[in-house]
């Protein structure tokens, strides 16, 4: 009778397995720590990160860049708009886009403005300042504060420079201007303070509708008629003294009140830092004493 013979170890190759099924558990184990750690990124930490890397590198809306490019590949839920290219020869500049000196910005203002065909526009700049006159025929008809297509043009240039700016300005003030309707008699009271103020209003929401600054940094002012910078004698002086002014204070801007910097504007202490547009995208923007001696306060 035969006997069975009982299933054995093998020897002791037979427990060989068991290091390689370990081997296996231990990279699983990793595998979905790793998966585990890249679901619960934190954006905050993720922004900080990016911004550490690329300081002031923001997108189209002024938010921090939140998608990466490895060496080229994109992840398919990612915009390219909005995406560093990691590990390519190429890297982002990291300073703001667009963005200049901003004692250089009256220069690209003039110069933006010139080379959209917008004329009558004042640029000066100051020790921490600047300052944009806009002429009435850019901005409003007489007896009206409904802006123009011009004005809203001139605008929309003024807010394309200003925005990549916004971090170096501390506040913008907007100041409305009128002219004595007839040369002999002053305005209403009432009318001529409402036509200014709503002038300078308008002024401001276009700017706060297009989102380019904060709107706790806008502020709208009138003056009426008692800041002339021209005769009311003629339609021209008329004309010139219904205005609209923007004063742009720097961050770090020691305090002052409007009628400082306005003293400093028309002193002519800045002549040679202050530039005049002629709407000819064919001609240089004039800089100096010559291209503002009509804007200096005769009186």
């Amino acid at each position: 009778m035969s006997r069975k013979r009982r299933g054995g170890g093998g020897g002791d190759e037979g427990g060989n397995w068991m290091d390689t099924y370990g081997d296996l558990v231990t990279l699983l184990m990793t595998f979905f720590v790793l998966l585990y750690s890249m679901s619960s990124l934190d954006q905050s930490k993720w922004e900080l990160f990016v911004k550490s890397i690329y300081p002031g590198l923001e997108d189209k809306k002024g938010e921090a860049v939140q998608n990466l490019n490895i060496n080229g590949k994109v992840d398919a839920t990612s915009s390219s708009e909005d995406t560093i290219v990691m590990g390519s020869s190429t890297y982002p500049d990291t300073k703001i886009p667009g963005s200049t000196d901003i004692n250089k910005l009256y220069i690209t203002l003039a110069e933006t403005m010139d080379k959209s065909g917008i004329s009558d526009v004042s640029v000066t700049r100051g020790e921490d300042y600047t300052f944009v006159e806009f002429k009435d025929r850019a901005f409003f008809d007489g007896d009206s504060s409904v802006l123009t297509s011009q004005g809203k043009n001139a605008l929309d240039v003024f807010c394309q420079v200003l925005a990549p700016e916004k971090d170096q300005i501390s506040q913008v003030d907007i100041m409305g201007h009128t002219a004595e309707a007839v040369q002999t008699e002053l305005n209403t009271p009432r009318g001529d303070r409402m036509l200014a103020s709503m002038r300078a209003a308008e002024v401001c929401i276009y700017i706060q509708e297009k989102n380019v600054i904060e709107a706790q940094k806008l502020v709208s002012m009138e003056y009426g008629e008692f800041r002339p910078i021209a005769d009311n004698s003629t339609e021209q002086g008329r004309a010139a003294n219904r205005r609209v002014e923007i004063l742009l204070i720097d961050k770090d801007a020691e305090a002052r009140n409007p009628d400082e910097y306005m003293a400093d504007v028309q002193s002519g202490n800045n002549a040679d830092k202050t530039a005049v547009t002629d709407g000819n995208p064919d001609t240089d923007v004039q800089f100096g004493k010559s291209a503002v001696a009509s804007t200096v306060n005769p009186s």
